[in-house]
């Protein structure tokens, strides 16, 4: 028996990316509530967390936190969904991470050097603050 995916499975997966990056919460859910992992990662290691979090979807970034999302992936450019979150500039994500223990020094990009190479003085506030 193979492990590969279908071409329909791997579309849907795809599909369920796309749900992330569109903040469109109450379909992604339905979809991790029928068995999707709420870690699931695209090609460039880009977790549904970090597509919500740097597409600026806050409701959709705390509903995956809910379900278990782990906040310390990293994908393969060294970022974090607090990293996505501070570049976005969305207090409400970037507290919604850090109230569940997201590190703001995790990753080659942390979310701290985030902050400071854009200069984004209310993100570092938050992140000190922790």
């Amino acid at each position: 028996m193979s492990d590969a995916l279908s071409d329909d499975e791997l579309a849907y997966l795809v599909s369920v990316l796309d749900l992330a990056r569109e903040g469109r919460t109450d379909e992604l859910l339905t979809a991790i509530h029928a068995g999707v992992p709420a870690n699931l990662t695209g090609a460039s290691g880009d977790s549904l967390l970090m597509l919500a979090a740097y597409y600026n979807h806050p409701d959709t970034v705390v509903a995956l936190l809910d379900a278990g999302a782990d906040t310390e992936r990293i994908n393969d450019r060294g970022q974090t969904a607090l990293g996505a979150a501070v570049f976005r500039q969305s207090e409400t994500s970037v507290r919604a991470l850090l109230d569940v223990g997201a590190d703001p020094h995790a990753g080659g990009r942390s979310a701290v050097s985030i902050a400071e190479f854009f200069e984004l003085t209310e993100m570092a506030k938050l992140l000190r603050a922790v």
